[in-house]
């Protein structure tokens, strides 16, 4: 114990303390952006680290297709979020404009557009302190660690490379990687669970046509591949704004040479490879030799042969991996030391991933093996000119879908997001943070093998909207660390909370968890849940979500608290109808009293206004 005091005040001697905040926040991701907001709003300062010079994390590096399965199943910030971005473009280019169209009611935005508008949310809040160009790194001198309580953590500041002391009262880890986590030494997982332990559907080794069933190879066994990464690409095939894509310096043209065959024939991923004979790949090849497109079904042409582009306003686009293809801007395989590698091998890999990804275009684009009227239709498109300028105008942030997964308090598995019967819901957590929705989702964990008619790794499940509990982001040990990014879950469980929406929610619950353990003197894990929840529903947070409900009603709050307790298990509220005598019933039952009310007659909401009001 001598020597860690002396240690910890030998650091002290030499590194300048630059702040004592109510909320120290590692990472400038939207998770960690509304967890400082969230905060501020109770009163409590913050600060946020972040690495590059840049906030907003993937929503400002590309990713501007918002991936929610059910829209106004998570509100709250991310509402409000969503609404800035419509308002902007409302108020830029007129309410009735193809832009205001293309935004998709705030859900599809530019790179430029959601930095900005987090920017602005982060301005109007005077006790949030944004530093850029921190960089954290796990190293044991980094963090100082006493009776299970975080007391300090030191940053380099990468523009003058001196060492920056922070102290806070509540530490969050809102990092795609996880690092001050493991940094406080919480235990966590890689790879993939095998189906054994958790019983989940699509765990551990799966080869899956996508859109169709498993096939050969699919074993289900754990392993410790980790899913791929790539950039969000922001294209346009407007002539006026477009930059056309270099040959890298590293180019390898053996990387690509499988992309041949696979234009010349039309061969994929998909389902629909199942009906296609190889007398029809023949004959595919005839037909574009003639100048054609390909005809094989679910086959796509030119750059859409390398990404899945979703449409942005301003004749741009949400450009991810080509989830169709063999080979596309996903790199696999090559991404797998990330979540436990320095910067230093990351932004080694983030080069490597950069060249790779133009590489393949610039082989799409230019190759004379490939058809000439693919190279015509490939070359139609190029990065966006007013976008990322001081990067060439190529994302500044790998697009890291899955790093440490954490053990927590609550560890999330598909039984979490999955009904136990068709159509209803899956298993409400009273102590729900939020509602979200996403499918299971991963991309793949390996390159193209030879023979497999699909990659490893790369697929996606039906899940239904679903409840988060406040332990997913809360860990067993250390007293006042939150982790609401890399969040505690299985592999599958994971892929759909990794989503921006529900981050951004789980971020905003973590600010506000922050704020009552600073005022109640309390660990984070014994935070008042009530509280909380009271909290996130001012904050217009969605805990539990109902198709006819949303957070303006009057009636909202009292729907989300009975509803957590189980007295609205259906998916509509229907507080506007007469009570039936099973649902009466029912709420007796749960209420342990007999309620005043006529069957047919008495409106539901009535009655729950009763009961709520005496909880």
């Amino acid at each position: 114990m001598k020597n860690i005091l002396l240690i910890a005040l030998c650091l002290l001697m030499t590194v300048a303390v630059y702040g004592q905040y109510d909320l120290v926040i590692v990472g400038g991701t939207p998770g960690g952006i509304m967890a400082g907001i969230a905060a501020a709003k109770q009163g409590k300062t913050s600060v946020i680290l972040e690495r590059t010079n840049h906030i907003g994390g993937l929503p400002a590096n590309g990713l501007g297709a918002t991936d929610i399965a059910t829209r106004g199943a998570t509100t709250g910030l991310f509402a409000e979020f969503i609404s800035r971005v419509k308002k902007h473009y409302v108020t830029t280019y007129g309410e009735n404009s193809k832009q205001v169209k293309d935004c998709s009611e705030g859900f599809h935005f530019e790179p430029s557009v959601g930095e900005s508008v987090l920017e602005q949310m982060l301005a109007e809040q005077k006790n949030i302190t944004v530093l850029k160009m921190r960089q954290f790194d796990v190293l044991e001198k980094n963090i100082t660690l006493y009776d299970d309580v975080i007391q300090s953590i030191r940053v380099l500041n990468r523009e003058n490379g001196k060492t920056e002391e922070y102290k806070g009262k509540v530490f969050l880890d809102a990092t795609y990687e996880g690092d001050l986590g493991a940094a406080a030494k919480i235990p966590f997982r890689l790879g993939r669970e095998g189906k054994d332990e958790f019983g989940e559907t699509g765990a551990g080794v799966v080869y899956k046509y996508w859109g169709g069933p498993e096939g050969e190879g699919t074993t289900f066994q754990g392993d410790n591949a980790v899913q791929s990464y790539n950039y969000r690409l922001c294209l346009t095939n407007n002539p006026a704004n477009r930059v056309e894509i270099q040959k890298p310096l590293k180019y390898n043209r053996e990387e690509y040479v499988s992309l041949i065959e696979d234009v010349w024939t039309g061969r994929h991923t998909g389902v629909q490879m199942l009906n296609v004979t190889e007398a029809m790949l023949e004959e595919n090849r005839k037909h574009i030799a003639k100048g054609n497109p390909s005809k094989i079904p679910g086959d796509v042409w030119g750059i859409a042969r390398l990404t899945n582009m979703v449409t942005l306003p301003n004749e741009k686009t949400d450009g991810n991996n080509q989830h169709m293809a063999f080979i596309s801007t996903d790199l696999p395989e090559e991404n797998w030391p990330w979540p436990t590698s320095g910067w230093a091998w990351r932004d080694a890999y983030a080069q490597r991933l950069r060249s790779y990804i133009e590489g393949l275009f610039w082989f799409a684009q230019n190759d004379k093996a490939l058809p000439e009227n693919f190279r015509k239709a490939a070359k139609e498109w190029g990065f966006a000119k007013d976008e990322y300028k001081d990067n060439g105008n190529f994302p500044r942030q790998v697009y890291v879908r899955e790093g440490r997964r954490f053990e927590g308090e609550y560890f999330f598995t598909t039984k979490d997001a999955t009904p136990t019967t068709p159509g209803q819901r899956p298993v409400v957590h009273p102590a729900s943070i939020t509602a979200s929705h996403y499918a299971f989702d991963s991309h793949a964990v390996r390159k193209r093998e030879p023979n497999r008619p699909h990659l490893d790794g790369f697929l996606s499940y039906p899940s239904q909207v679903y409840t988060v509990p406040y332990g997913v982001m809360v860990p067993k040990t250390v007293d006042n660390l939150l982790l609401p990014v890399p969040v505690s879950g299985s592999h599958i469980g994971f892929s759909t909370l990794r989503m921006e929406p529900c981050w951004m929610a789980i971020g905003q619950a973590a600010g506000i968890a922050s704020a009552l353990a600073i005022d109640s003197h309390v660990k984070v894990r014994n935070v008042d849940m009530k509280a909380l929840q009271n909290k996130l529903l001012e904050q217009n947070a969605t805990l539990i979500y109902y198709r006819d409900l949303q957070p303006a009603d009057p009636d909202f709050k009292m729907a989300q608290t009975l509803g957590l307790l189980g007295y609205l298990p259906g998916w509509e509220a229907k507080l506007n109808e007469p009570v039936d005598q099973p649902t009466l019933a029912l709420w007796e039952k749960l209420s342990n009293r007999k309620l005043a009310a006529e069957p047919g007659k008495t409106l539901r909401k009535e009655v729950l206004q009763n009961l709520f009001k005496n909880l």
